[in-house]
């Protein structure tokens, strides 16, 4: 059975790793008032979802 040899550094293992991230938020505008949103989330604006208002609009 393969045994490694010495331990992987922090650095090593740090920068074998520097490539995986968290992917980056998409946005999209909101069909209804054209604010900026997350895809397949109620407006935070307008509170519409798939042409329905399904909370209350938030007052500011």
């Amino acid at each position: 059975m393969a045994v490694p040899k010495r331990r992987t550094s922090k650095r090593k293992k740090r920068a074998r790793n520097t490539h995986t991230k968290a992917p980056a938020i998409n946005i999209q505008k909101c069909p209804q008032c054209q604010s900026m949103k997350r895809p397949h989330h109620v407006c935070d604006e307008c509170g519409y979802y798939a042409g329905e208002q399904r909370v209350a609009a938030q007052e500011a």
